[in-house]
Parts: C-alpha cells; sequence; structure tokens
C-alpha cells in the first residue's frame, strides 16, 4: 500500500492533503502515516504467530509519545538506551515488563529508576555494568532480570556508523566474555539471569548475517544449558533494512523462517527490537522553497528545512526520495536540496529532478526513523511540528517550538 500517494496532481497522506497540513501547521513540518505504522508493525508480529516472541520497538528510532501510545495500542514493547526514554514509555503506559533497557553507558539513577519501574530485562555491556546493576539491586533489596549483549563478530555490511556487531565495535562482550559473565551473574543473589541479547547493526538488507549471528548466539545457549544456566529468552535485536532509493528489503516471512530454522528445537522465547522498520517509511517531511538559484551552472533549492531537522544526509550521506507536492508546469530541473544553516553539508538531497518554484512545496521521503528524534536547535532554529495523519485526520503530536521555548532554560549573564 502506498501511504503517500498522488491525487489530482497532489500528494496526500492518507486521506488527507498534504498542502493542508502545511496550511494548518506551517513548514518545516513532519508527518507520519498511522496506517503505515501499524501496516509494519502487524507483518513483524504476524511473521513469528507460530512461535513465543515479543517486539520490543526501538525507541530510539522515532520517540514522539504519539508514535509510542499507538505501538503501545498495539501490544509492543519498547527498547529503550536512557531514562529519558524509559519515562516516555511510561507515560504511554507501556507495560514494564515488555521494557528492554539496553545502551554501553547506564547511569547508576537510570539503572535504579528502571528496577523500581520494574522492567523486563537490562541488555548487559560489560562485567564493570553487571557489577553496577548488582549493587543496586541489593541496596533495594531487590531482584534485576539481565541478558548479556553477545558481539558476535558478524559483518552487517552497512555503513560503518550502524554497524554494532563487529569486534572493533564498542557493543557488547566476545562470546568467551559472554559465557564467564554467565557463570559470574548466577552466583549473584540480586540478578535474575533471563536472556540472551545480540544486535548486529542497522539497514541491513542480507539474512545471511542474522542467520550466521543467530547460529553463534544458539550456540552460546547450549552450552550454558550444559552447566545449568536456563535461558528463557533469545534477544536478536532489530536492523533489518528499509528501501530508501534502490535497495532490496529483507522479506520479513523469510526472515521469520530463517531464524526459525536456525533456533531450531530450542523453545527460548524469540525478542526483537525493530525500530527503522516499523517507522522510517512512515513518515515524511514537508519544506517550502524559499529561494532558487544558480552558480556556475548549477542549480540550488533552498528550503525551509535544513541539517538540523534532518541530519541523516550529512551525516550517513544517506538518500532520501524528494517529491513535489504540487505537481506543475514548471521546468524541470537538476536541483541540490539545502537549507538555511550557514554549513556547506548543510545538504538535504542532491541532484533531483524536480519542476519546482518559489513558494512550492516538497516532500522527503522515508523520514519517520532517526529524522525529528536526531534533529536540534542549530543556528537557533526551531525544532519543527509533528503530525500523525489517520485516514481523514490530522493531528499534532508535538508543536512547533518557538524560540522563547528554546530560550527557556537560558539566563543572561550579569557583569
Amino acid at each position: 500500500m502506498d501511504y503517500f500517494a498522488y491525487q489530482n496532481g497532489e500528494l496526500w497522506a492518507e486521506q488527507v492533503p498534504l498542502s493542508q497540513i502545511v496550511s494548518d501547521y506551517g513548514s518545516p513540518t513532519f508527518v507520519y502515516s498511522r496506517a503505515a505504522i501499524e501496516d509494519a508493525y502487524q507483518r513483524f508480529d504476524n511473521a513469528f504467530s507460530h512461535h513465543d516472541h515479543r517486539i520490543c520497538y526501538a525507541v530510539k528510532a522515532n520517540s514522539n509519545l504519539g508514535v509510542l501510545s499507538l505501538l503501545t495500542s498495539l501490544g509492543a514493547g519498547f527498547d529503550i538506551v536512557s531514562g529519558g526514554e524509559l519515562e516516555r514509555v511510561l507515560k504511554v503506559g507501556a507495560p514494564t515488563d515488555k521494557i528492554v533497557f539496553s545502551g554501553v553507558g547506564k547511569q547508576a539513577w537510570e539503572i535504579e529508576k528502571a528496577i523500581l519501574a520494574g522492567i523486563g530485562c537490562f541488555n548487559i555491556e560489560s562485567e564493570q555494568e553487571l557489577d553496577l546493576i548488582s549493587n543496586i539491586a541489593t541496596k533495594l533489596d531487590t531482584s534485576a532480570p539481565i541478558s548479556i549483549r553477545v558481539n558476535p563478530d558478524v559483518n552487517a555490511r552497512t555503513h560503518p556508523y550502524i554497524s554494532t556487531g563487529l569486534r572493533e565495535n564498542k557493543f557488547g562482550v566476545s562470546s568467551l566474555i559472554a559465557r564467564e559473565m554467565y557463570e559470574q551473574a548466577s552466583e549473584l543473589t540480586h540478578i535474575e539471569i533471563v536472556g540472551i541479547d545480540c544486535h548486529i547493526g542497522s539497514q541491513i538488507t542480507d539474512i545471511a548475517p542474522f542467520t550466521e549471528a543467530m547460529q553463534r548466539v544458539v550456540e552460546i545457549v547450549d552450552d550454558l544449558e550444559a552447566i545449568g544456566i536456563t535461558l528463557k529468552h533469545i534477544d536478536l535485536g532489530g536492523g533489518i533494512g528499509v528501501q530508501y532509493q534502490d535497495e532490496t528489503p529483507i522479506d520479513i516471512e523469510e526472515y521469520a523462517a530463517a531464524i526459525l530454522q536456525t533456533l531450531g528445537h530450542r523453545q527460548q522465547s524469540l525478542w526483537f527490537e525493530p525500530g527503522r522498520y516499523i517507522v522510517a517509511n512512515a513518515g515524511i517531511l514537508l519544506s517550502r522553497v524559499l529561494t532558487l538559484k544558480e552558480n556556475e551552472g548549477k542549480h540550488f533549492a533552498v528550503i525551509d528545512a535544513a541539517m538540523n531537522d534532518l541530519i541523516r544526509p550529512a551525516l550517513y550521506q544517506s538518500w532520501q526520495k524528494v517529491s513535489e507536492v504540487r505537481l506543475s508546469d514548471s521546468e524541470p530541473r537538476f536541483y541540490e536540496l539545502v537549507g538555511p544553516v550557514c554549513e556547506t553539508g548543510d545538504f538535504l538531497a542532491r541532484d533531483r529532478h524536480l519542476a519546482i518554484e518559489v513558494n512550492a512545496l516538497v516532500a522527503i521521503h522515508s523520514v519517520g526513523a532517526y529524522g525529528f528524534v536526531m534533529s536540534s536547535n542549530y543556528n537557533s532554529r526551531s525544532r519543527a511540528a509533528e503530525i500523525i495523519v489517520s485516514g481523514s485526520d490530522a493531528q499534532c503530536v508535538r508543536k512547533r517550538e518557538s524560540v522563547e521555548d528554546q530560550l527557556r532554560l537560558e539566563s543572561v549573564f550579569r557583569l
């Protein structure tokens, strides 16, 4: 299903014309399709319907409360990496036993808050972290559920910034150290061993790295079983890629079949932490053309969105599809879409064949993941509004930030 499609020469989100959203809420504005989020979640959920499983959405992909509340209503759990994300999922009423706390640098106050909330599992990244969680749980006179994140040294063949499963990456521990940590954890009175965790990277479009990582994980599961440590779940993280340009994404049913085949006779529940897969293609960024200019034969379209709104192109050299919101008879040209920020790296797209004029609206696609969440106030620019479209209804789930909002936490230095 195409959740963003043209009707009579104008681009719509579900049953709402995008020009109407800009008229009501201004630009730049992020727009998310409820149907796209629901359909992606349900496809993943259905693919594993014949085996006990849990989907813990990776909050870092898009942490808007509207998105989180929608996923809560679908039965999702959540993968968090900070105390702030914990507060967000608690605010939308997420079942606490479906919360997984990942990340290499958990602070003591975050751990204590998560233990008191009753989260389902800590994904532990180091021996020091195991000691810290054990000490805090002992102080609180309660038990902390843990899994250990194994770094399987599998090349996910993705962008180096989002590859997490190689031995040179900061994430997880080696298989050998993991086995030693499980034995150590089994002797700690306030630690409950519940699972094992693995995440090898993001935007992966090949099943092979997943099955290779899974095979290495189940070998550890079997070794632990042999010494009397039985795990309840295997957490394979996320990382399934989506289509931005010409990628061929993994078929989720084939992925599920391959994972289940590798699992074999084992009865552990399977946990997953998808983020991008669920929300990336559910979002677009609307922006208005401020001016058109030419420098030495190169055509620039300066738009009111900038790298502070969407940093992926500058940070990862990512490719984002761009569409005219209204089709026109203007002469099409190849444009560099750039923002007003004072950086040469402030570009949203390069060499895009568009028929646009000053004040025309453009839609930048596939920004539902790592879009607004990575935005900033660079150049003292206010962050965009966020809208969820559901059928013919458009609901604002984050108001546009004002300059006053930016200044509220600051004060003038008095000489």
